[in-house]
C-alpha cells in the first residue's frame, strides 16, 4: 500500500529516555501528502507543488514535524510516478525543480521538513539508463536484470527463463526485440528491475540521493525495498496453494524474489551513505531513512538497526478492523514493541479518516 494519510513518529512510547536525547523524526509526526490529488494551484485539474505551497500554513498548523511526497519525478505515469524516468528532476505535471525548491525553503521556515519517496526496485524503460541498457551501451548493458530466453515454442515465441510473476499479474518477464532478452519487472512491464549485484547501481542511486539532499530534503521513504534482489540462479518459485489464477502473483511463494539477504545489506550501504551526510553536512540535521516493509513481523525487524531509521510498522491497519478495541489496540502495540530490536525506535502508521 503506499498512499497513507499519516505516520506518527512518536505515539504512547517514549520509555525511559529523556527528552533532550530525542530527535525530530522520533518525537514528530510526519504527514503524507499524495500531490496529485492534494491541492491544483493552475486549474488542471492536478494536484501540484505551488498546490502543496499554498497550504503550508495549514499543514504546519497541524503540528506535523515533516511531509512526505508520493513521487513526483519526471514519469510516463504508467503507475503514477512509481516509473521514474528521470531521478534528478521534477514531473511537469507538479512543476518545476525550481518550484520544488521554493517549496523546501517555503517549509523550512515554518519548521517542516520535506520527505521524499524512493523507489529503488526499478526505473521507467523510458529511462536513459534502460535505452541504453537494452542497447549494451556501456556502462548500462548491466543496470538491469536482463536473461537470455530458456528457448523458444513451435511458434518461435521466446520462452521466459523461469515462473516469476509480477505484483501486477502474469508473467515477471518481458521480451525486448532489440536486444533479444528478457528483462524482469517485478512490478509494471514498463518498469524494468535494476540489477543491484552491479555495484554501479548501488553508487548511482547513493549520488541521487546526494543531489536531493543538497537541495535540503529531510530524508526519503523507501519503496518495495523487499523486491531489490532475486535468485540468479533463476528457480522456479514453488506453488502457494493458494486457490487464485495461476497468473495471479499470490500463485506463488515469491521465495526467490523477495526478501533475500542481500537486500538489508544493501540498504544499509544507503543508510551508511545517509548518516555520513548529516554528519558532514554540519547543520544538526538528521537525514531520515524509512522503508516499506509488509512481511512477517520477524522479517520486518531485520530492516532495523543499520538497515535504516525505521521499517513502517503497519500493525494498526493489519491487525485492527471497524469494531476493535482497546485491548486489539494494545495486542497490535505490545506486538511491535515486544520483537523490537535493542535501540529500535517505534513507529505508527495510521490512516486519517476526516477532513
Amino acid at each position: 500500500m503506499r498512499h497513507l494519510s499519516l505516520i506518527a513518529g512518536l505515539v504512547l512510547i517514549a520509555g525511559a529516555v529523556q527528552a533532550q536525547q530525542l530527535d525530530w523524526w522520533q518525537t514528530g509526526v510526519i504527514y503524507q501528502i499524495y500531490p496529485r490529488s492534494y491541492k491544483d494551484s493552475n486549474g488542471d485539474g492536478i494536484g501540484d507543488i505551488n498546490g502543496i505551497i499554498s497550504k503550508l500554513d495549514y499543514i504546519a498548523s497541524l503540528g506535523v514535524a515533516a511531509i512526505w511526497l508520493s513521487p513526483i519525478y519526471k514519469s510516463p505515469m504508467a503507475d503514477f510516478g512509481y516509473d521514474i524516468s528521470d531521478f534528478r528532476d521534477i514531473d511537469p505535471l507538479f512543476g518545476t525543480l525550481d518550484d520544488f525548491k521554493l517549496l523546501v525553503a517555503e517549509a523550512k521556515s515554518r519548521n517542516l521538513g520535506i520527505i521524499m519517496d524512493m523507489v529503488p526496485n526499478h526505473s521507467s524503460d523510458e529511462h536513459e539508463w534502460f535505452v541504453k541498457s537494452e542497447q549494451k551501451i556501456e556502462p548500462y548493458t548491466d543496470y538491469y536484470f536482463w536473461q537470455p530466453a530458456k528457448g523458444f515454442d513451435p511458434n518461435g515465441a521466446p520462452i521466459p527463463p523461469n515462473n516469476w510473476l509480477s505484483v501486477f499479474g502474469g508473467s515477471a518477464w518481458a521480451w525486448s526485440e532489440l536486444r533479444q532478452e528478457f528483462y524482469l519487472h517485478q512490478f509494471h512491464a514498463k518498469q524494468p528491475d535494476f540489477n543491484y549485484r552491479n555495484p554501479a547501481i548501488v553508487q548511482e542511486l547513493k549520488d541521487i540521493l546526494t543531489f536531493w539532499y543538497d537541495l535540503g530534503v529531510y530524508g526519503f521513504r523507501w519503496d518495495a525495498v523487499t523486491h531489490m534482489f532475486e535468485d540468479p540462479a533463476l528457480p522456479d518459485e514453488p506453488v502457494s496453494g493458494n486457490p487464485v489464477d495461476p497468473n495471479d502473483y499470490n500463485y506463488l511463494k515469491h521465495i526467490y524474489t523477495q526478501n533475500l539477504p542481500e537486500t538489508p545489506y544493501t540498504l544499509s550501504l544507503y543508510k551508511a551513505h545517509t548518516d555520513e551526510y548529516s554528519l558532514n553536512a554540519g547543520d544538526g540535521l538528521h537525514r531520515v531513512m524509512m522503508l516499506e516493509v509488509w512481511n512477517p513481523i520477524e522479517e520486518v525487524m531485520q530492516y532495523y538497526r543499520n538497515v535504516s531509521d525505521f521499517p513502517f510498522n503497519f500493525r494498526f491497519l493489519t491487525t485492527m478492523g471497524a469494531y476493535s478495541n482497546g485491548r486489539d489496540a494494545e495486542n497490535a502495540i505490545r506486538g511491535w514493541v515486544d520483537n523490537i530490536p535493542d535501540n529500535g525506535w517505534p513507529n505508527w502508521v495510521v490512516r486519517k479518516t476526516g477532513f
